[in-house]
């Protein structure tokens, strides 16, 4: 296993390293080092948890053995805080790392890269009762219900009690070791099965021993959450994966809305309480619950029902707006204040326990309603002053009603406090002497709304580029359809047939050319219904609809809006994905959604990603509204402690939200370091430099800009035809690679191809299995010849053993696998530095004997023809958009013909006939290029059959 020397610490790495993922893995050193915050990003596919857990834990066992073994001594399962002091002083004080998620699925893929790594840490997973329950009855409750029941039955002295809960002490005291080796949510489960002990308690108290402590969200962002965790946060280590929605998540858990609906539901099950209360104490004189204080309860809520009713709403458009501490004035007319909040919150609780010990609640148990007034009035009156409520504003909206209720004089509102701040969340940390956190994600640009967002001051940070090489991905711009017309999906635009029909076009010739799957984003839903309704129905003289000519290269999917049909889509996806009869499927999404956020389109899955246009927020959507208008009055009177700080502005956040959702989508193609897809932007704003320059880093180098459809058509068929060449080398280097993965053949570093979901509670995978037989090589005679290309012999020859991870002079002789085929990367000076405080960065030079030097670091040879490579690849690029003189090549035969292209509206494919053509007047008009340019009539042949590689 090598071992890397990173700002003096020896990181072991399971495999040999790329360069990116070295100054990825010195940049999490460099800022627990420092004690500061960092903010990295770094595209999937380029081992970003895996960088992040060797090097955070590298440094951490820099300052003192691991804890492994020794829950024995520091625990005996009692939960005081004196055991858990005394836990931190044999711990000597070392740092605490909590590394959380979003979801328990995300986890489990953590725990899967912890078992690759060298290192084992005293860890443990955290979940709720709902995950980790394991009694028959309590399991399948939900909510507050569940924990209530759990509490119930682990009391003492009890007829009915849980027999789990008595045996966690003995396990604890019997294995010592739990812990000592990596295990996830369903490790604990299993454990508790099999020996008896409750999980969720076993966790509980794990977490009071370990080295590191991995948890979802909400268990650092949710006050109540972190303060029952045991842990001492001074200096203590936070990691935020997947982060690229940590500000939004940050922000909703600080707000709320309290609909009409829900607050009628609350005041019928406050006439439950007082039904519930009188009976009990007429039958059995059970005096334990007074009716009276539910009586006051319900008698609140019905005036705070008509208070909401009252307010003046003079525009549905824009509601009725106040400042946030607004909130305060409206509840003390209520007499709701600082002082009876608590006696209210009581009343709650108790209530929620009546209605859960007579069982009014449905079989699933999920919880009383009135629950969510508790939330509320514990997020307002959370501190003893009101300061935080400068950071919300009050609005209460008028929302749609059916003719039944209009008729009854019925009116349904909603009562919101939102908050406008995220780093409300994030600054309590740093008042808890927290020493780093650091926020990491495949997709945070732009970077600068993410510090200035939750007002905190990221000294380090990064934009990583990716691990794959230039031929593995193609990115363009699309300004123009097949017709000469524009695209932009602009609020003036959108509605247009010609836009429409335009954009259909060119969706027909992407079916065609694209292999197995592709991905088109729309900005909205409402964009997406009305494209699709237009390609149906418009026909224009055609035998077929647009609808029609693409099914008949890629079935399609649309994504629903309803989650619960989600899946369905999903499975529909990749049943047609592996249909023959056509060349592939179509997913037709929304950026924003749970296509573009929650999957991986891996391989087949996803060839190429089509951006419709900008994904803007609605101008006139309240929240928008308010948040742009918060935004730009902080940035007019920035407060002391912000005044250092460069604000963002109502309009700056507004275009960074819209490019970060673009970011997101982008990033489900290219999924690992052997996929290759496309990246099209049809919308001609994309060839502005400023909205360029919020694209994510990696993908910046390879954007280019068109000025012809058909300059488009033929870089892609290119692209896709070299796709089987691509596909065998991926196969001889993962056969190259497994001799180097250690430990178990469970845990390869090839990533499975096919879709992954992560979602709460269940990983789902889809895989698609690519087969290279005999058959395929026949089909494909340029693949017998890949040998002799440069490119594959410059990556194979980089494939070294590497024998030893402790002789520096063996180190020295390691050839970083990527080398020879990820360019971007050599050039350092291309990472974008954001930090006049970063001191000795890695510097990578070429020296005249093809060495690169790293400073204060070994020095690794480079061999092989690099140089020469670069300039191969670099003669290939065609001009970039802001040049005004395009450079003429043999690819501008196709200009003089691209009225072929759209001649006829309706008649926007690219006919492989004319393709032919083309690719014959290249060859006449060029010098031959070796095998690969005579194979192209042979491949242009394929397109027309839509014989599509696999």
């Amino acid at each position: 296993m090598p071992t890397y020397k990173l700002r003096g610490i020896d990181v072991d790495f399971p495999f040999e390293a790329y360069d990116c993922q070295l100054v990825y893995m010195e940049k999490v050193i460099e800022a627990l080092q420092k004690r500061c915050n960092a903010l990295l990003e770094s595209p999937t596919g380029t081992g970003k948890t895996l960088c992040l857990l060797c090097a955070t834990l590298a440094w951490r066992k820099n300052l003192g053995g691991f804890s492994t073994g020794s829950s024995q001594k520091k625990s005996q399962f009692s939960g005081s805080q004196s055991d858990m002091g005394s836990s931190q002083s044999q711990a000597g004080n070392l740092p605490t790392i909590v590394y959380t998620s979003r979801t328990h699925s995300q986890l489990r893929q953590v725990v899967q890269e912890l078992r690759r790594s060298n290192y084992r840490p005293k860890m443990v997973v955290l979940g709720s009762r709902e995950q980790l329950c394991i009694h028959d009855e309590v399991s399948l409750l939900r909510g507050k219900a569940q924990t209530n029941a759990c509490r119930f039955l682990c009391r003492k002295r009890q007829k009915r009690y849980c027999t789990h809960f008595p045996r966690v002490a003995d396990y604890m005291k019997n294995n010592p070791h739990i812990g000592d080796e990596p295990l996830d949510i369903e490790d604990l489960v299993n454990i508790g099965r099999k020996f008896g002990p409750c999980p969720y308690y076993v966790s509980r108290e794990l977490h009071k021993v370990v080295d590191i402590v991995f948890a979802p969200y909400n268990y650092l962002i949710d006050r109540d959450y972190r303060r029952s965790l045991n842990l001492e946060w001074h200096n203590s280590i936070l990691i935020f994966d997947e982060a690229h929605n940590l500000e939004n998540i940050c922000a909703d858990a600080a707000s709320f809305d309290l609909s009409s609906g829900l607050l009628t539901a609350c005041i019928s099950e406050a006439k439950t309480c007082i039904d519930q209360a009188v009976g009990r104490q007429e039958e059995s004189n059970d005096k334990s619950r007074n009716p009276d204080n539910f009586a006051i309860l319900r008698a609140l809520l019905l005036k705070l029902q008509n208070r909401i009713a009252e307010v003046p709403i003079e525009s549905k458009e824009l509601g009725f707006t106040k400042p946030g501490p607004y909130i305060y004035e409206l509840l003390a007319d209520l007499n709701i204040t600082h002082e009876t909040a608590s006696k209210l919150i009581d009343i709650i609780e108790d209530a929620a326990l009546l209605l859960e010990e007579d069982k009014q609640q449905d079989a699933k148990g999920s919880g009383c309603r009135l629950e969510s007034i508790g939330n509320i009035l514990k997020s307002i009156f959370r501190d003893k002053g009101n300061g935080h409520a400068d950071c919300y504003r009050v609005h209460v909206q008028e929302a749609e009603v059916n003719a039944t209720d209009i008729f009854k004089g019925k009116s349904s509102r909603t009562l919101s406090w939102w908050c406008f701040n995220p780093g409300i969340a994030m600054q309590e940390f740093s008042k808890m002497g927290v020493g780093s956190i650091v926020l990491t994600s495949g997709t945070l640009s732009p970077l600068d709304s993410f510090a200035q967002e939750l007002k905190l001051d990221f000294p380090v940070r990064l934009e990583n580029p990716h691990v794959i090489s230039s031929n593995q991905i193609w990115a363009g711009v699309v300004p123009l359809g097949p017709s000469g017309r524009p695209f932009n999906s602009s609020y003036r635009n959108r509605d247009s047939p010609e836009y429409k029909q335009e954009l259909g076009n060119a969706i027909v010739n992407f079916a065609r050319i694209v292999p197995d799957g592709l991905l088109v984003f729309f900005p909205s839903y409402y964009l997406l219904d009305q494209c699709i309704h237009c390609w149906k129905n418009m026909d224009n003289g055609n035998s077929s609809t647009i609808w029609e000519r693409i099914c008949k290269f890629k079935k399609p999917v649309i994504e629903p809006r309803q989650s619960s049909l989600f899946p369905l889509a999903i499975e529909d996806y990749m049943t047609k994905l592996k249909d023959t009869s056509t060349s592939g499927a179509v997913f037709f999404a929304v950026c924003r959604g749970k296509v573009s956020e929650g999957l991986d389109f891996a391989d087949h899955a996803g060839r190429a990603v089509v951006i419709t246009g900008m994904p803007f927020a609605t101008r006139m959507d309240p929240k928008v509204r308010l948040k742009r208008e918060y935004l730009d009055q902080q940035a007019q009177s920035p407060r002391e402690g912000c005044k250092m700080l460069k604000l963002l502005s109502g309009e700056e956040w507004y275009n960074q939200q819209a490019s970060r959702a673009v970011n997101q989508a982008v990033g489900r193609v290219i999924r690992h370091r052997h996929d290759y897809g496309a990246i099209i932007f049809c919308d001609e704003r994309f060839a502005q430099s400023s909205r360029q320059s919020q694209i994510s880093l990696w993908i910046q180098p390879h954007l280019k800009c068109y000025t012809k459809f058909g300059d488009v058509v033929y870089t892609l068929t290119h692209f896709f035809r070299d796709g089987g060449s691509r596909s065998l080398a991926k196969a001889k280097l993962a056969d190259y690679e497994s001799m180097d993965v250690s430990p178990s053949s469970a845990t390869k570093s090839v990533p499975d191809d096919g879709i992954k979901e992560s979602s709460a509670g269940n990983r789902r995978e889809i895989k698609t299995v690519e087969h290279l037989d005999k058959p395929d090589l026949e089909r494909f005679p340029a693949l017998s010849s890949l040998m002799d290309q440069p490119c594959c012999k410059d990556r194979l020859s980089s494939l070294l053993e590497v024998k030893s991870s402790n002789d520096s002079s063996q180190l020295g002789a390691i050839l970083p696998a990527n080398l020879s085929c990820f360019t971007p990367c050599m050039d350092m000076k291309k990472l974008k530095r954001s930090s006049d405080l970063m001191v000795n960065e890695k510097r990578l030079s070429n020296t005249g004997r093809g060495k690169m030097q790293y400073q204060n670091h070994d020095v690794i040879d480079l061999t092989g023809d690099l140089l020469s490579n670069r300039q191969q690849i670099k003669e290939k690029q065609l001009a970039p958009c802001s040049m005004k003189k395009r450079k003429i090549d043999a690819r501008s035969v196709l200009n003089a013909k691209d009225h072929l292209l759209h001649k006829d509206d309706g008649a926007a494919e690219v006919d492989a006939k004319f393709l032919n053509q083309k690719s014959e007047d290249v060859q006449l008009s060029t010098k031959p290029r070796g095998a690969e340019e005579t194979k192209g009539s042979a491949f242009l042949i394929q397109v027309n059959c839509r014989l599509f590689f696999f």
